[in-house]
């Protein structure tokens, strides 16, 4: 087994987890990023692609926005399509701020290329991965590769590896709640080689179900689509969801631009926090620690959020303080609940209004709240505060 040492050894190269590396390296920090996925993979990989003014204001402040400034297109509104008719809804008057389009791949692509270019040391396609003496002070991880085993001994260990990684697994279960939401629903994820047929997101509120349009590139859409528990992929052929989309999203004034489907992967909407996010040497970030589902656009910037405080808290951890990492936590879970809370809200808009299978009492209260939203002006920007993260700048 080949044994080296580092101060943080950070699993995960996500968002979060290529945040925290690039800080720490800036920091002069020693720390060494495993991912199980290869580069290329991650740097292909499609996910989130609405990113809040206040995370990339953070980005930028701390020296890994640059590309993203440059490149991304801004939205500053989206538009409701409700009752057959188109409603704008201009959240970037209200609050100043917008949202920056950028791809979660290119996010990525930026910040590993900016950390490994600087010489960040990183390990990809590890595999076996373990975590050990998570509580005393000489914590470690040991993984595989294809050269053989490691063991990779820390100070710390940031685990930024997802959902469906190890990190979470080694909270204890006699200490660690772990809350969880099941909408009852499914989204259907989908990727179009077609252009936007709107400069913003389309939100189609109808009684057949939820659907959306969110422009991702000029040449490439995503495309939601609300589906019953336990259907799969394959109920849903192409002519069907081209129809269902055209069902839901198409108003007068307002045509869908069909194109080929790329991706077509369904999603068991829910969400899950677990608190606290921290055990002895060990400190989740990202879905790690909580997965909000993709309804309110939030789940990146929760990412990032937690990638700030906790590359924060190490820093002030070697320069003599530990108190911010004692109280990493406790920092992060007041937005992940607001943003838990807005995304739970949204949905009861989004999906109850669907009468086919659902609730007519439900779809009923579904309507005034929309109506109560489109008219009145505090209703308005109180929705748009929490839309754009106007409250979460750091």
């Amino acid at each position: 087994m080949v044994a080296t040492r580092t101060a943080v050894a950070v699993l995960g190269a996500g968002p979060a987890g290529l945040t925290v590396a690039n800080l720490l390296r800036r920091a002069g920090i020693g720390c060494v990023l495993l991912e199980t996925e290869s580069r290329a993979f991650i740097e292909q990989r499609p996910r989130a692609g609405f990113i809040e003014e206040w995370a990339v204001r953070g980005l930028e402040q701390r020296g890994l926005g640059e590309q993203l400034v440059a490149k991304a297109p801004r939205h500053e509104k989206f538009e409701f399509r409700f009752a057959g008719r188109r409603r704008e809804f201009r959240y970037g008057d209200v609050t100043g701020q917008r949202h920056f389009v950028y791809p979660q791949q290119l996010l990525v692509t930026d910040l590993v290329t900016q950390y490994t270019e600087a010489g960040g040391e990183a390990v990809f396609e590890v595999s076996d991965v373990a975590l050990h003496d998570l509580t005393s002070d000489s914590p470690a991880v040991t993984f595989r590769t294809a050269e053989g085993e490691h063991r990779l001994d820390c100070d710390f260990v940031a685990g930024c590896d997802g959902a469906r990684g190890v990190s979470q697994g080694y909270l204890p279960p006699e200490t660690t709640v772990k809350s969880h939401h099941d909408y009852g629903i499914g989204w259907l994820a989908l990727l179009a080689e077609a252009p936007p047929s709107a400069d913003g997101a389309l939100f189609g509120i109808h009684p057949r179900g939820f659907a959306a349009h969110m422009a991702r590139t000029p040449t490439v859409t995503r495309f939601y689509l609300q589906t019953e528990p336990g259907e799969t992929e394959a109920d849903w052929p192409d002519e069907r969801v081209w129809q269902e989309l055209h069902a839901r999203l198409t108003v007068p004034g307002g045509e869908i631009i069909d194109g080929e489907l790329v991706e077509k992967r369904l999603l068991d909407m829910h969400n899950y926090v677990v608190e606290p996010m921290s055990h002895g040497r060990l400190h989740l970030a990202g879905e790690s620690a909580h997965l909000v589902a993709p309804i309110a656009a939030k789940g990146m910037n929760l990412a990032l959020h937690d990638a700030f405080l906790l590359s924060e808290a190490f820093e002030a951890h070697y320069a003599g303080d530990p108190a911010k990492l004692a109280g990493y936590s406790a920092a992060c879970l007041p937005l992940i609940w607001q943003y838990q809370e807005f995304s739970l809200w949204l949905s009861d808009i989004f999906h109850h209004t669907a009468t086919a299978g659902g609730n007519p009492f439900l779809a009923r209260i579904a309507e005034a709240r929309m109506r109560r939203l489109l008219g009145s002006p505090a209703a308005a920007a109180a929705f748009a505060e929490l839309y754009i993260g106007k409250n979460a700048d750091l």
